[in-house]
């Protein structure tokens, strides 16, 4: 992520909706990947300082206080570019839904500015389904007792993201890491994974290459993920995995190492803009990228443990998996 700049002068951050120090309204521009800081003008209207530029605040933002963004200055559309992606929302009449589908929101701009950062397509279709990547925010009956089933199972479908509004409970996901014996579960982690499948199918056309490094994406997907759940991962998944969960089968090897590249892009530019690293040129070979990454994890590691907290990235890249993030970064350069 890059640092921001209100234009009183002072820090903003990419979550922000108001400048702490001077008051100004803010606003994210997905489109430019920047921060705007905004003055009112008459009607709906916010002018952008500095410039001669109209915009409006997202409809989520201004009805539901969800959103941060902002869109052109269109009466047809009121929707962010980030929010018109949502397919379905949670039941807002739910107590804490609201307070849920903020977190959500705020991941997925996360995660939506990582992709146009790497010049990532959103509203491609794929797989016959028409919209491209779009989003459910979906409820069981653990957390609404009027919801129509019973387990809501987060994944990817035609280019659907599915994801269980449970997961933005804290406690809730932190419990499901340790029964599933997951090393790191966070909104940001699962949206990057379930991102990787839409992209396997709008992106991937060297399927010999992958099969070498990955393994057969046709075998049967259900039964995998049965054995996965039954008898655990393959042993030894630590040499050739990025997780224990990418042994299940090649797309969620496929998955699991995009996510991962996603957090690697996105935290070394975070490191770099913050001063921690050396600045980036934006032209680093995927080589240059995991060698600046194999140092500087150990330290975010080591500064969360001087903190007495859990390791930020609690994985290793083995060679083996290197090979699997240069072909993901290959995949994606190749595409954009």
């Amino acid at each position: 992520m890059q640092r921001f700049q209100c234009s009183c002068g002072h820090e903003i951050f990419f979550e922000n909706s108001h400048c702490t120090v001077c008051g100004r309204s803010l606003g994210y521009d997905a489109v430019n990947g920047r921060m705007l800081t905004l003055a009112p003008q008459a009607g709906d209207n916010w002018q952008v300082v500095g410039e001669e530029r109209l915009v409006r605040l997202c409809a989520n933002r201004e009805t539901y206080g969800v959103c941060n963004a902002i869109v052109e200055d269109d009466p047809l559309q009121r929707l962010c570019l980030a929010c018109r992606l949502n397919r379905t929302i949670p039941d807002l009449s739910k107590e804490n839904n609201p307070q849920r589908w903020a977190k959500l929101e705020q991941a997925k701009r996360r995660l939506i500015f990582g992709l146009l950062s790497l010049g990532l397509p959103l509203e491609a279709p794929v797989a016959g389904f028409p919209r491209g990547l779009s989003f459910d925010f979906l409820e069981d009956k653990r957390s609404n007792p009027d919801a129509p089933d019973e387990f809501v199972t987060t994944g990817h479908c035609k280019g659907v993201i599915t994801i269980n509004v449970l997961e933005a409970d804290e406690l809730q996901r932190v419990w499901q890491r340790e029964l599933s014996s997951e090393r790191y579960r966070t909104l940001l982690g699962h949206l990057r994974h379930e991102v990787g499948h839409y992209y396997f199918e709008l992106l991937v056309k060297n399927i010999g290459e992958f099969q070498r490094l990955f393994g057969d994406h046709n075998r049967p997907y259900n039964d995998a993920l049965k054995n996965y759940y039954t008898h655990g991962p393959l042993a030894g998944w630590e040499q050739s995995y990025i997780s224990a969960y990418a042994s299940a089968h090649p797309l969620e090897d496929w998955a699991e190492c995009f996510a991962h590249y996603l957090h690697v892009t996105d935290t070394l530019e975070t490191a770099a803009a913050r001063g921690l690293i050396a600045p980036l040129t934006g032209f680093e070979t995927i080589d240059q990228q995991l060698q600046i990454w194999d140092a500087f994890s150990v330290t975010l590691n080591e500064l969360n443990r001087s903190l007495g907290l859990r390791d930020a990235y609690p994985f290793v890249v083995t060679p083996i998996v290197a090979d699997k993030l240069r072909f993901v970064a290959k995949t994606i350069k190749t595409n954009t």
